[in-house]
């Protein structure tokens, strides 16, 4: 019983710090339960996906993550870019 609870907690824990890097709650917060503790280490060293640097899709517009292959939108394989627009935590820090 006391394994449920930790379990829970961790997993929602582990959740939170997930959504605040930018990643899924919920999958996340699975990790967290599967593994309690380190989980939730993995979670607090996991990279933040607001800190990545972004680019535009050139045939539909959407800004993806630099490191996407292929634009969710419209389907377009989309190339290396010479340039690429800030990252969402920069360009929320300036709001």
């Amino acid at each position: 019983m006391i394994y449920l609870l930790l379990a829970i907690w961790f997993g929602l824990m582990t959740g939170i710090v997930g959504r605040i890097r930018g990643s899924s709650f919920f999958i996340w917060a699975i990790i967290g339960a599967v593994v309690p503790v380190i989980g939730l280490v993995v979670a607090l060293a996991y990279r933040s996906e607001r800190d990545e640097v972004r680019r535009q899709c050139p045939t539909c517009g959407k800004v993806v993550k630099l490191h996407d292959a292929m634009c969710m939108r419209c389907g377009t394989d989309l190339d290396f870019p010479e340039v690429g627009i800030e990252p969402e935590s920069a360009a929320l820090q300036r709001s």
